[in-house]
């Protein structure tokens, strides 16, 4: 399986709201960060950022609008990522960057406007 392929899978686990999914398809030092909020390294500190997030959102949608792999195996993805809240569904332009070992991703860094979503969570 590609890496691109391993990321769509990941993305698959999100939109099942599969925290223990998401987790498996990481290395357990994987370096997790949305850019501009604090970095989570293990699976511990991933775990404890985003299960919240998943329980509170009823549905969970990325699509994704172009996804690349470079020659040394690092995928880019160019998604939009929506989230239904409560009442609210809130959307996310998303740069994102997966850098996979063994077929794990052991580096993920998400590229969004962090004042947009805050703004759209208000």
């Amino acid at each position: 399986m590609s890496n691109s392929a391993l990321v769509e899978d990941f993305i698959r686990q999100w939109e099942a709201k599969s925290i223990d999914g998401i987790l498996q398809r990481m290395t357990p030092d994987v370096r997790y960060m949305n850019v501009g909020m604090s970095e989570a390294v293990g699976h511990d500190a991933v775990r404890e950022g985003l299960a919240p997030f998943l329980s509170m959102s009823s549905r969970i949608e990325w699509t994704i609008h172009h996804i690349a792999e470079t020659a040394d195996g690092v995928v880019l993805t160019e998604r939009t990522d929506v989230f239904e809240i409560g009442d609210k569904t809130i959307s996310v332009p998303v740069m994102g960057v997966f850098e996979l070992k063994d077929g794990l991703i052991r580096g993920w860094r998400d590229y969004f406007d962090l004042p947009g979503f805050q703004a759209q969570m208000a």
